[in-house]
């Protein structure tokens, strides 16, 4: 993505070189918004922003919802506890397939096509759940497939953000703004579809998921510019993507960035995947875990919107380092076997650390290749997704051998240690060609 201004390092002067790679085509300068306007409401007087955001808040309460519905259905047809809870892993493990064999798309193709395109892919994955009959293996892998395309679209996303609000700050506020919808998502579309459910069939909630992703398409199709590809590659889709991963970890200011993009999360989310066990432990039922799950999701709310809204960009990139260090420390309190108040505290302080993205987002951008953009988008998102559902599976392997209070604080322990060596990596690499 383009460089943002501020004194934050940008990397390597030409990272990746490719002599191959055709030249940039000349896309139509971004939007100017009002002088008078600031901070997020820079961002929002941007038209096709606003469309953008539009989509990708239905697109996500579909994914939130669908999700939900689906574990219901799978629930009720089978009986299985097991393969209910696979209808959530399975919207994680598969952003390793298509984050890696598929990357290339988000440069290959014009953006507004493979948005649209992924969009309807989406909305016929949900359409077809809602036939009956359909047999629940057919079922997981409907949910597959658009976990695959997910991170195509996530990255594909980010990358249009940069032709829609220009190479400044505009765009990390975006890029803020796009978060905040991830985890109000969360909130919302859990009481959206509980409430959904306690109304109609599953089946039913799945046909209205289906309708918000063609309500997505529809705003992206009709409200933003079509813009050419990035890159025009040649050969086949999986070798350029291959390649073009290649290159992008090849790069030890990209690697390292990449590192410290995926390393918190998989570290925060160890006592995330816990909580259900957890208010068991305490005994306050259905209604304590529930009251955890949304802790972290307010915190990160919380403070991406304070950070975004008061601090500039010399701020926020000097709270990186800081913050990503911080995320893992609340965990280290499960060692107290604290009540649910502490222990909601605890979370809510470790969803307030999402703000170290900030700061990342802004050197990332200033590393990548122009060409590459969407790429590196793809593999960042698949990255964070994949590890993180690897993080859950580890933390819940490890409260099978080790008390509660001892496998969560654990996970913040290794966290530390993994996270220090990545910000000490981070600096190593900014030294290079840094302005």
């Amino acid at each position: 993505m383009p460089t943002p201004p501020g004194p934050a390092a940008t990397g390597p002067t030409a990272p990746c070189p490719d002599p191959a790679a055709p030249a940039k085509p000349t896309a139509p300068p971004p939007s100017s918004p009002p002088s008078s306007a600031t901070g997020y409401r820079l961002v929002f007087a941007v038209p096709e922003f606003r469309s953008v955001f539009a989509a990708h808040l239905l697109s996500a309460l579909g994914v939130v919802v669908c999700e939900i519905a689906l574990s219901v259905l799978v629930y009720r047809l089978t009986g299985s506890p097991l393969l209910s809870a696979l209808t959530f892993a399975l919207g994680l493990l598969p952003y390793v397939i298509g984050g890696t064999l598929l990357s290339a798309v988000a440069d290959r193709y014009p953006a507004r096509r493979v948005l649209v395109v992924c969009d309807l892919l989406c909305a016929g994955c949900a359409a077809a759940m809602v036939v009956p009959g359909t047999p629940v293996a057919v079922l997981l892998a409907l949910r597959c497939a658009t976990a695959a395309i997910a991170p195509v679209f996530a990255g594909t996303r980010a990358a249009t953000l940069g032709d829609i609000l220009g190479e400044g700050d505009l765009f990390i506020l975006g890029r803020s703004l796009i978060r905040i919808v991830n985890q109000s998502a969360q909130l919302v579309g859990f009481a959206a579809g509980g409430l959904l459910l306690a109304a109609v069939t599953p089946r039913t909630v799945l046909a209205v998921t289906a309708g918000t992703f063609l309500g997505s398409a529809l705003l992206l199709r009709l409200g933003t510019r079509a813009r050419p590809a990035r890159r025009t590659a040649r050969g086949a889709l999986l070798g350029t993507s291959l390649s073009g991963t290649r290159r992008l970890l090849a790069d030890r200011r990209i690697r390292a960035l990449l590192l410290l993009t995926w390393l918190p999360p998989t570290f925060v989310v160890v006592p995330e995947a816990l909580l259900v066990p957890y208010a068991d432990l305490l005994g306050t039922g259905p209604a304590g875990a529930g009251l955890l799950m949304c802790a972290m999701p307010v915190g990160a709310i919380t403070a991406e919107t304070l950070v975004g809204t008061f601090l500039g960009p010399r701020a926020r990139a000097r709270l990186t380092f800081p913050l990503g260090v911080f995320c893992v420390l609340p965990s280290l309190g499960f060692a107290f076997r604290p009540s649910l108040g502490w222990a909601v505290a605890l979370l809510v302080l470790t969803g307030t650390s999402i703000a170290y993205n900030f700061g990342v987002d802004r050197w990332f951008v200033a590393a990548v290749p122009d060409e590459l953009l969407g790429q590196a988008m793809t593999v960042m998102q698949a990255g964070r997704m994949t590890i993180m559902g690897l993080g859950m599976g580890a933390a819940g392997i490890t409260a099978e051998y080790v008390p509660l209070w001892v496998a969560m604080p654990a996970g913040g322990v290794v966290g530390l240690v993994s996270v220090l060596l990545v910000v000490a990596e981070v600096r190593r690499t900014r030294s290079r060609g840094a302005a």
